[in-house]
């Protein structure tokens, strides 16, 4: 599950697309808030991708004015296959409040792509630090503070951190921690129910 995180207005098409394509060539789910801005973008690309295996994933924030538990207009965006959704804020105290999705978001990746965006992008990338995600900077992302590049307060390992200037970059990167991520995973089997 790579998990792209990035400005919910902004689409960013020129970083967003060629990412959204690469890692439907991967073989991965995508993983993004299920909104607009960088999230449509590169939902979009990666979901018209032709010949793709992974699905497009949606956290959707909640709406307190639902008495159904709606999410607000506009999520999920057209292209999310899967949508998970939560009763937690779309922002929460900028991101990074015990109600806010984004901790689900940064959880549920196994790698985290951060594209430019404003706060709730910031406090991603400061939560990838946080629980130890391999975390992948592209273009004009938020970047961490000097305390949040070492390791984080809590944080159980330190984060491997990688800055990419263009997607193909960004695609290299993350095939090497999706590959390194498999390969973990294949060296420590569950145990049969």
């Amino acid at each position: 599950m790579v998990g792209v995180m990035g400005s919910g207005v902004r689409a960013h098409r020129s970083l967003a697309e060629p990412l959204g394509r690469g890692l439907a060539r991967m073989g991965v789910h995508l993983l993004t808030g299920g909104g607009g801005g960088v999230m449509a973008s590169v939902s979009r690309a990666f979901a018209e991708t032709e010949g793709r295996a992974g699905l497009v994933v949606g956290v959707l924030p909640g709406c307190a004015e639902s008495a159904d538990g709606a999410p607000p207009p506009g999520y999920p965006n057209p292209w999310v296959e899967f949508a998970v959704r939560t009763h937690l804020d779309a922002r929460g105290a900028g991101g990074s409040s015990s109600m806010s999705r984004n901790h689900v978001n940064v959880l549920s990746s196994d790698v985290v792509v951060a594209l430019p965006g404003g706060d709730g992008t910031a406090s991603e990338v400061a939560l990838a630090l946080r629980y130890g995600r391999p975390l992948v900077l592209l273009g004009a992302a938020p970047r961490p503070t000097p305390r949040e590049a070492g390791l984080a307060e809590g944080a159980s390992r330190p984060a491997v951190v990688h800055a990419a200037s263009t997607a193909k970059d960004a695609l290299s990167r993350v095939q090497r921690l999706v590959d390194a991520a498999r390969a973990g995973r294949k060296s420590h089997p569950r145990a049969p129910a």
